[in-house]
């Protein structure tokens, strides 16, 4: 049994976005994802959508912004280092702005805000790495703030944690924080094709 969630409550919006009326948000997809201490499981399928994403948001004229983890010089997140550079697969385009973050949420201590306000879209449409965490986090940030956001849940993917009532594998953890955005933060597209 399922329970009704808190976006149909209050009336909020659940329709996806529209991307030709939207900022799309592409948040972390850094090199250290898909291997070593941080790789994920579904990377490279998320990667793919992500990809997608991308490619149609250029041609439907979307504003586009880039996010970076900085996690400082030696960390799995070195921005000064190939581990922590964007994976060349969605790779800034010229013209397409760059946000380096120190927190989960992208719009804390960052201009993404102003970047944002000045494209002048309502609608945010977020994809990234991790699901459960900067994914989460941003999309948030943007609901917080007044924005509609829409989650890509294809282009998005985490991995497995420990927790202190047993493990959680990488698809519970992903299912997991896609209902937590659904419940309030953001209608949740299942892929680049649900959006307008």
């Amino acid at each position: 049994m399922t329970s009704t969630t808190l976006r149909e409550i209050s009336a909020l919006p659940t329709t996806p976005a529209t991307l030709s009326d939207a900022t799309v948000i592409l948040v972390d997809y850094q090199n250290t994802y898909t291997r070593g201490v941080m790789e994920l499981d579904g990377w490279a399928a998320a990667l793919d959508e992500a990809a997608t994403l991308l490619a149609r948001a250029r041609a439907e004229g979307s504003a586009i912004v880039h996010v970076m983890h900085d996690g400082g010089e030696g960390s799995p997140y070195d921005l000064q280092q190939e581990i922590g550079q964007i994976h060349e697969r969605v790779a800034p385009a010229p013209g397409e702005e760059i946000v380096v973050k120190t927190a989960p949420n992208s719009f804390v201590g960052t201009r993404l805000g102003e970047l944002v306000d000045a494209a002048g879209h309502q609608n945010v449409v977020v994809a990234g790495f991790m699901t459960h965490m900067c994914v989460t986090f941003t999309a948030e940030g943007a609901f917080l703030r007044g924005n509609t956001p829409t989650v890509v849940a294809a282009a998005c993917a985490t991995r497995a944690l420990p927790s202190v009532v047993g493990p959680v594998a990488a698809a519970e953890q992903h299912r997991a924080a896609l209902a937590t955005i659904g419940d309030l933060y953001a209608v949740v597209a299942a892929s680049t094709a649900e959006l307008g």
